[in-house]
């Protein structure tokens, strides 16, 4: 799977791929070169999410407060 094709997935879609990845990886019914390339893919899946993680953490640390504490918007973040 390409970088390109990694960016394009939700955050849900990657980590199931990454558990498939593991489950291969932990069978150990895969051949070494297969290993390696999947190994590859993982830890761009995982770079992806992570990712995803840190942006949706910020999002929530953007979250606006009105005066008596409740949540009344979320900052806009478009601009990141």
């Amino acid at each position: 799977m390409a970088e390109k094709d990694i960016k394009s997935l939700s955050f849900e879609d990657a980590m199931a791929r990454l558990e498939k990845i593991v489950d291969a990886l932990d069978s150990g019914d895969v051949s070494l070169e297969k290993s390696i390339e999947i190994y590859e893919q993982g830890a761009a899946l995982q770079r992806h999410c992570e990712d995803k993680l840190k942006k949706a953490e910020m999002r929530v640390q953007k979250i606006v407060t009105a005066a008596d504490g409740t949540a009344k918007g979320v900052e806009d973040t478009s601009f990141e």
